[in-house]
């Protein structure tokens, strides 16, 4: 059964050295998008260096870093889901050193009044997805343990925002209304597909995440409501905000634990 998934006393068969990859110390902080308009963006924008690239039978994996007011900061687009956006931050640690991951996204809402022209700050992830059970030992939520930190960071910064239980699943289309309506009786405001096992990778790997959300596209209203979903996905704001963050967490104040 996946709860019974979780084994911390057995070395794993395979990890990034298994490919002969180079392991480097380039940064402490990476930031992770899911937006390939945010990445041509940045290409922009910034200098960005490319420091490994995954040939995949699928697609090439790229990590780059980047030089932002005197700080070096990896950045990579990451692939959708918990498994591949969990398991991404391990082989960027393997790749930049990066211990420390920013990750911001759309999300569903599962409460449109609350969600609505706000950024969401995940509190606990409904475990509604498999990789979470190989990297902690099985339980419905995961603490989301920079979430007063981010708090503190948001409203210093005059950003709106609401906390609360988000869920976490990788079967998208089988959000059903009965899901739905048990998560939102839990307190859930938001769904997404990664938080849950990126949280646990970290937690078991000692890295630390700072996650943010912004709500698109929206599961509590009699219709499904997709309108504000590319906002939510591709914006520039998100970008910004994660820049600033990157320079407050370099400062060692927002490694709680």
């Amino acid at each position: 059964m996946i709860i019974h998934s979780f084994d911390n006393k057995s070395d794993p068969v395979i990890g990034p050295g298994s490919f002969g990859w180079p392991r480097r110390e380039l940064c402490d902080v990476c930031i992770l998008t899911f937006s390939h308009l945010i990445m041509e963006e940045m290409h922009r924008r910034f200098a960005l260096r490319e420091v490994q690239v995954i040939r995949m039978a699928n697609g090439d994996m790229h990590v780059y870093v980047f030089e932002h007011e005197g700080m070096t900061i990896a950045l990579h687009l990451s692939g959708i889901g918990s498994t591949l956006a969990g398991t991404g931050v391990v082989d960027i640690n393997w790749f930049t050193g990066a211990t420390k991951f920013i990750m911001f996204g759309s999300a569903g809402s599962l409460n449109r009044e609350l969600t609505t022209g706000k950024y969401v700050l995940p509190t606990e992830a409904y475990r509604d997805e498999g990789l979470s059970y190989h990297y902690a030992p099985p339980a419905d939520y995961i603490t989301i343990r920079n979430s007063d930190f981010m708090e503190t960071f948001f409203r210093e910064s005059f950003l709106p925002y609401v906390k609360g239980r988000v869920w976490s699943t990788d079967a998208f289309y089988r959000e059903t209304r009965n899901h739905v309506l048990a998560r939102q009786k839990e307190g859930c405001v938001a769904v997404d597909m990664e938080l849950a096992g990126v949280q646990a990778v970290c937690d078991f790997h000692g890295y630390e995440l700072y996650d943010f959300l912004v709500t698109g596209d929206v599961l509590d209203s009699p219709e499904y409501d997709v309108a504000d979903l590319h906002g939510a996905n591709h914006d520039f704001d998100k970008i910004r905000i994660a820049l600033a963050l990157a320079h407050r967490i370099q400062q060692g104040v927002g490694n709680h634990g």
